[in-house]
């Protein structure tokens, strides 16, 4: 026959009561002291995206916007680089 659980006693609801208030406490310190990394997806996917636009723009129409005609190829580069500085900025994400 199996043995019926055993109630946990006063002290053993105290132990972890304050086990929980000690890990919100430390929620709390390590965000104030990290700071909050909520901007992070936000501003990765919106560079990202605006790394692919920018090179399919410049693929589709670049020799008629004014700007883009005048850097050339660079215009690959730039592409590529705010889609590379959108990984590098995900790393930031926790």
């Amino acid at each position: 026959m199996p043995e019926s659980r055993v109630r946990k006693t006063a002290s053993q609801k105290r132990k972890t009561a304050d086990r929980s208030a000690l890990a919100r406490k430390r929620y709390e310190e390590s965000r104030l002291a990290g700071g909050d990394r909520g901007w992070v997806p936000w501003v990765f996917s919106s560079v990202g995206l605006l790394g692919v636009a920018w090179l399919v723009v410049y693929y589709v129409a670049g020799y008629q916007v004014p700007g883009m005609s005048s850097l050339g190829d660079w215009n690959v580069l730039i592409g590529m680089g705010l889609m590379a500085a959108a990984f590098a900025l995900a790393t930031l994400w926790k």
